[in-house]
This record gives structure tokens, C-alpha cells and sequence, in this order.
């Protein structure tokens, strides 16, 4: 049995250190974890990757148990919950290219238009995206598309599951996924090496600092279950990530 502790880590690292992911897949993830113990998911299991897995899972607890929570509880302590909600939205708005060529990707050209606009909309009236005006004002709401649900459009299973480190649960489709959104940042064909490296870098930590924040009591509350977590997150991740390719 897995202990409890561990089911935590892996969703708080889930959702906080996925960088290029949804955010409010992020949250429906943590929300939605209790009904989806029970639920058994088939998956594509290679028996040579568990034990990197099962290596990286524990790397990812260290992490959180060492690093992120207490990091995260003193940031709690000196930045305002409104201040840190701004952030989050900024770094919404960051992400908004790869949003709208996903959405390209799939046809989904009115999700496109969505984008363009928010990012007009937040990047002026929203001072830079810290406020979601046009969520609040307008009432369009973000699409949220990546290249790892743009493969799963055309068919792409989703094969071996992962345990990356840092960057949580995924699939070897999402992780080819990642790499590609990751190569649509601009910053990296206008920036330099080393401060590309840098910008990147802390923008990745500021952002897993301020959801890990965001998110302190939900996870706490994660202890109380005593199946067998690494399954049941595993089991809805993939859940979900089926979802999102069927939206």
C-alpha cells in the first residue's frame, strides 16, 4: 500500500509544476480526485518503465514535502490571496500561443478567437492579464487546448504511462506534447540562451510557488483516504486527459 502522503505530492506536483497545462484542469484535478478512487482505468503498461516511475514519484514527494509546501506556506503568510489570483491569471495569459495553435490544430477556431481575444482584453484592460476582464466583463471564458489533446484529436493513443520528474503524471503522448508547447514560448527565439534559461526558469517557479499556495487546504484534506493512491491518480489523470480529447 502507497502511503497517503504520496497521493498528495503527486497531484500538488500535478498541478503545480505541469507548466503549459490548464489551469482549471489543475483544479478539477484536485477536486475531483475522491469520486475517482473506485473508478479502474485500463492503461498501456510497460513493466520497464515502473521502476522509474515509482523513482520519480518519490522525487516528486521529496520535492513537495521539502521544498514546495513550506515555500509555499510562507509565500501564504506575506502575499495577499487577491495578489496571488492575480498572478495565477497572469500567467494564464502567458500561455496563450499554444492555446490558440492547438485550437487551430483541431478546427476549433471559434476556442482561436477566444484566445486572441482574451489575451487583447487581459493584456490592456486587465493590466497585463492580472485581471480576468474579459472572464468577468465580457464573459468569454479561456479555451483550453494543448498539443498533447491535439494528438489525441487525430488518434494518437496515449501510450506508456509516466511518472516525470517535476512536472507530475503523464503519458508518452503528453510528454511529446509538452516538449511541442514548449517550443511555441517566443521568449526563446527573442531571448538569448542564458536569459531565456532565466526568465524561464523563474517564471516556472513563481508559478509553481503561487498555485501550490493556492491550493494549501485542498490537498491537506487528501490524507484522510487510505486506498491505493498511486492508482487511483493515475487512474484520473488518464480520465481526465480522455476527456479533455473528447471536448
Amino acid at each position: 500500500m502507497i502511503s497517503r502522503i504520496v497521493l498528495r505530492s503527486l497531484v500538488v506536483l500535478s498541478l503545480c509544476l505541469a507548466v503549459g497545462w490548464p489551469t482549471p484542469a489543475r483544479a478539477q484535478l484536485g477536486a475531483g480526485l475522491e469520486d475517482s478512487l473506485d473508478i479502474p482505468t485500463e492503461v498501456y503498461k510497460d513493466s520497464r518503465l515502473e521502476t522509474f516511475n515509482e523513482a520519480m514519484f518519490d522525487v516528486n514527494l521529496w520535492l513537495d514535502e521539502k521544498l514546495m509546501r513550506p515555500v509555499a506556506r510562507g509565500y501564504v503568510k506575506v502575499v495577499p490571496e487577491e495578489a496571488r489570483l492575480g498572478a495565477q491569471r497572469f500567467f494564464l495569459n502567458l500561455g496563450v500561443l499554444p492555446r490558440v495553435a492547438n485550437s487551430l490544430f483541431q478546427f476549433k477556431f471559434r476556442g482561436a478567437a477566444r484566445e486572441v481575444s482574451r489575451f487583447m482584453l487581459n493584456s490592456t484592460l486587465g493590466g497585463l492579464g492580472f485581471f480576468d476582464v474579459a472572464k468577468n466583463q465580457f464573459g468569454i471564458r479561456e479555451s483550453n487546448e494543448d498539443f498533447g489533446q491535439t494528438l489525441g484529436y487525430y488518434g494518437v493513443e496515449g501510450g506508456a504511462y509516466l511518472v516525470l520528474p517535476f512536472l507530475g503524471p503523464s503519458t508518452v503522448r503528453d510528454t511529446v506534447g509538452f516538449v511541442i508547447d514548449g517550443a511555441m514560448d517566443p521568449k526563446q527565439y527573442i531571448l538569448s540562451g542564458t536569459h531565456n534559461f532565466a526568465i524561464s526558469s523563474g517564471t516556472t517557479v513563481s508559478n509553481a510557488v503561487n498555485e501550490r499556495s493556492l491550493n494549501l487546504e485542498l490537498f491537506e484534506q487528501v490524507d484522510r483516504f487510505s486506498l491505493d493512491l498511486y492508482s487511483a491518480a493515475q487512474d484520473f489523470y488518464l480520465q481526465r486527459r480522455e476527456q479533455q480529447i473528447e471536448e
